[in-house]
């Protein structure tokens, strides 16, 4: 039987329809008020001005607005942190994106910690990752949360299955664990120094690609009939894990691209409108 794919995109873009609706009627109740979802962009890096115009681009295709921060690459720590504690008091922004990474002199988690809780829809504060880790209401780290949504959606069972995340980044493979844990399957951490990496990889009944190194997990290290999620993606549209081979023995994946990564723009998305009705009490 042919292996299911987990389809992110056809996933965020019916996710969208609901999310046009959700502004409309928002905008009813509030007298015309739209979410809007600042992006902050330290420098001219192409890859993260290219980001910054997808989440633009997918604010428009709702209905909600974006207002684009965009600051020098010589900005300072406490430049940015004054920038974003501007937006922290402007009412009428409900989330907060600071495009990483930031330039090597700033302190990004110092920026990062910033960001009004509140607004936090990219899931980066220390406080909401120490929120969503004890269950606590919080907005997810957006790659994380949106594999979540992912597996959500076409029903993959977590409960009492064997979880293992290679990765370890505070954005994408600390977070995955935790909500993994809090679904309740049993999840080891790994990363590009665990000692016998692949027998620990054979024993997933779910392996998580968040390492950031293309096609490091090899096709033979993982078991038959295992969930494959691959969150990389690098040049000639590879992932973290050996696609290619990888998913002739698993029973469900998420293709590259098109898998992940629709979902990761698309759950800031949607916890930025999350943020607006919370907000408005709508």
């Amino acid at each position: 039987m042919p292996a299911l794919i987990l389809d992110g995109t056809a996933l965020a873009q019916s996710t969208e329809k609901e999310l046009s609706f959700r502004v409309e009627q928002l905008k009813l109740k509030t007298n015309q008020r739209s979410p809007i979802l600042a992006t902050i962009l330290v420098g001219s890096d192409p890859s993260s001005s290219t980001y910054v115009n997808m989440k633009g681009n997918a604010c428009k295709r709702i209905g909600m607005e974006s207002l684009k921060v965009i600051l020098p690459e010589q900005t300072t720590t406490d430049e940015l942190v004054l920038e974003i504690q501007k937006l922290n008091q402007n009412a009428d922004v409900h989330g907060i994106l600071l495009q990483h990474p930031v330039p090597a002199q700033i302190d990004e988690r110092a920026c990062f910690d910033a960001i009004a809780i509140e607004k936090d829809v990219d899931g980066v504060t220390s406080l909401g990752f120490g929120r969503m880790s004890l269950g606590e209401p919080a907005y997810g780290s957006a790659t994380p949360a949106g594999i979540m949504r992912l597996l959500k959606h076409y029903n993959i069972e977590l409960t009492g299955k064997h979880a293992v995340v290679v990765g370890r980044s505070p954005i994408l493979g600390k977070p995955m664990a935790m909500m993994l844990l809090n679904a309740n399957a049993t999840v080891t951490i790994c990363h590009s120094r665990t000692v016998e990496l692949p027998s620990l990889v054979k024993q997933a009944d779910i392996i998580v690609g968040a390492v950031g190194i293309p096609e490091f997990i090899r096709a033979d290290w993982i078991k038959p009939g295992a969930v494959i999620i691959d969150a990389g993606y690098h040049p000639g549209k590879v992932g973290d894990i050996d696609l290619a081979a990888a998913k002739e023995k698993a029973c469900a994946y998420t293709p590259v691209p098109g898998g992940v990564g629709p979902m990761t723009i698309n759950t800031l998305i949607y916890q930025t409108v999350a943020a607006a009705e919370k907000k408005y009490s709508i």
